[in-house]
């Protein structure tokens, strides 16, 4: 499972770097975020939290 930013629609609000800091990053230059590695099932801690976090909804789940 993968996990996707949008950086077109991400406004570098952190959400996702709060709700699971392990699987995200965020440019400290640009403020946008962008997913630490293709995740696999057992990584998903805190991801669910982050994708539903994102105020402008620049984070969701592909298989």
């Amino acid at each position: 499972m993968k996990v996707l930013v949008d950086e077109d629609r991400c406004v570098g609000a952190g959400q996702c770097v709060r709700w699971a800091p392990e699987q995200f990053d965020q440019d400290e230059e640009t403020g946008l975020v962008r997913p630490v590695a293709d995740l696999i099932d057992g990584d998903l801690k805190g991801v669910g939290g982050a994708v539903k976090a994102c105020p402008s909804g620049a984070i969701r789940f592909q298989d």
